[in-house]
């Protein structure tokens, strides 16, 4: 009885971690409210006021971002970490799981605006 008890536990614990699914690495939300309360002043809508050609649009980012197709992710946390240009460091001001999030809202949204 206790092995078949045992057996039916651990049936039930590899069902419950099979079938959960996996956890998002970022929160879109929360990213997105990172950028609202830090980047719509001057990438309101994808756009750039500062220096226009330079968008958050896939094209832009292919375009003016160091690495970005090769890996997409790491190009823009660099940007957003190290600032470049006109564009502040948020390395010190946005928490490391922040800055992720807010990465994670802008390439999400990189083929909508």
């Amino acid at each position: 009885m206790k092995k078949l008890l045992s057996i039916v536990v651990l049936a039930i614990t590899f069902f419950v971690v099979a079938v959960q699914p996996p956890a998002l690495a970022a929160d879109l939300a929360h990213g997105k409210a990172i950028f609202q309360g830090n980047c719509n002043a001057c990438h309101l809508g994808g756009r750039n006021t500062i220096m226009a050609p330079k968008t958050l649009k896939t094209d832009a980012l292919t375009k003016y971002l160091k690495g970005f197709k090769e890996d997409s992710v790491a190009a823009v946390t660099y940007q957003v970490t190290n600032g470049k240009g006109a564009m502040p460091a948020f390395k010190g001001r946005l928490k490391p799981n922040d800055i992720e999030d807010v990465v994670a809202y802008v390439l999400d949204q990189a083929d909508k605006w």
